[in-house]
């Protein structure tokens, strides 16, 4: 398995810095189209439908103001993350009824599944902490905000045995 997924996790164009949509399927919609990290999706229509279609099934509110909408398209050849930050909040049917300030959507390609677990995996951790999340919202800038991410998510690979090169 190939685990350079840290690597390019939260690069350059991952971040959304003013969601202004209130609706999860609007946010969703609105992260997709603003991220300059699903510009090169050639069929960004099918991996909305695949976020959209999974998030009917159950809410992917994470509860302490986090959301990762997932899905799994080949119109993606790499897993892709972005990040959608709510200064006003997404009601997106979380479990503890909060709303969603920090919207990732997660996109991979089918063969991908482990890697994807990882990723996803590692994701949550370093978003569990409320002064890392409180951090990220005091940040104004996009670029601040993908260094921080980035080197979380690297920390929290090493911290599960995955070195980076």
């Amino acid at each position: 398995m190939d685990h350079g997924i840290g690597r390019t996790c939260f690069a350059h164009g991952t971040v959304v810095c003013d969601l202004e949509s209130t609706d999860k399927f609007g946010a969703i919609h609105e992260l997709l189209r603003k991220a300059p990290v699903f510009r090169s999706v050639d069929e960004i229509e099918s991996l909305e439908h695949a976020v959209v279609s999974r998030e009917k099934i159950q809410s992917t509110g994470l509860g302490r103001g986090v959301a990762v909408a997932h899905g799994r398209t080949p119109a993606v050849g790499d897993i892709v993350m972005a990040l959608g930050i709510s200064r006003s909040g997404i009601d997106f049917g979380s479990h503890d009824g909060q709303p969603v300030r920090f919207l990732f959507v997660v996109a991979n390609p089918p063969g991908m599944q482990l890697e994807y677990l990882l990723a996803l995996s590692v994701l949550v951790r370093a978003i569990r902490d409320e002064r890392f999340r409180d951090e990220l919202l005091e940040c104004r800038d996009a670029e601040e905000i993908e260094c921080r991410l980035s080197r979380a998510f690297r920390e929290s690979m090493i911290k599960r045995g995955f070195p980076f090169a």
